[in-house]
Order: C-alpha cells, then structure tokens, then sequence
C-alpha cells in the first residue's frame, strides 16, 4: 500500500487531534505509513491540497457535499467517520474505514 497524507477535521480541531494520535498509533502497529493531520473546518482551505482523504467528524456530516464538490478534480476520498468509532477514539477501527476505501 501506498503512503496515505489523511487530513482530520472537526469544528474546532481538538477532538480531531485525539482521533488522529489513534489513527497514528493503529498504523505504526499494522507498519503502515499514514500521515494524519487534524485541523479545524475552517481550515480545510489551507490544508486539503496533497491529501489522500478527509476524514471529517460525525458531527460535520453536513460539510460532506461541500467538501467533496472541493476535492472533485482530485483523488482525494471524502469520509465521514462513524459515530461508533469517533465517539470511543477507537483508531484501529477508523484506520480500518481508512483503508476500505484504498482497496
């Protein structure tokens, strides 16, 4: 598997940067190079360019059509992360909805 560059986001970043420290954790012991980067909505603008996927929060399911007619004219993946695994910061299962859509 390729290097994945996944940006994280949530309304003010913060709950992003404890899902990404997971999703970072899950992937050292699985030998998989991911970066992931958690910012906040606001800026998506400064950050999305390079990125494999956004993996946005359950919360912000809203901004999903937003952000994918940003990302049209590129292989970036949009991805809502799911309430089950966001909610518990349960990475392995986040890296998992990651990958599923490499495959």
């Amino acid at each position: 598997m390729k290097d994945l560059n996944v940006l994280l986001m949530c309304a003010l970043g913060a709950s992003s940067g404890f899902m990404a420290a997971h999703i970072r954790k899950a992937a050292v012991k699985r030998g998989l190079n991911v970066k992931v980067t958690a910012r906040s909505e606001s800026e998506l603008e400064d950050y999305i360019d390079g990125c494999d996927a956004v993996m946005i929060g359950p919360h912000l399911k809203y901004a999903a059509d937003e952000i994918t007619e940003k990302v049209k004219n590129s292989e970036t993946k949009v991805i809502v992360m799911k309430p089950e695994y966001y909610s518990t910061l349960n990475g392995d299962q986040a890296l998992d909805h990651l990958l599923s859509y490499f495959e």
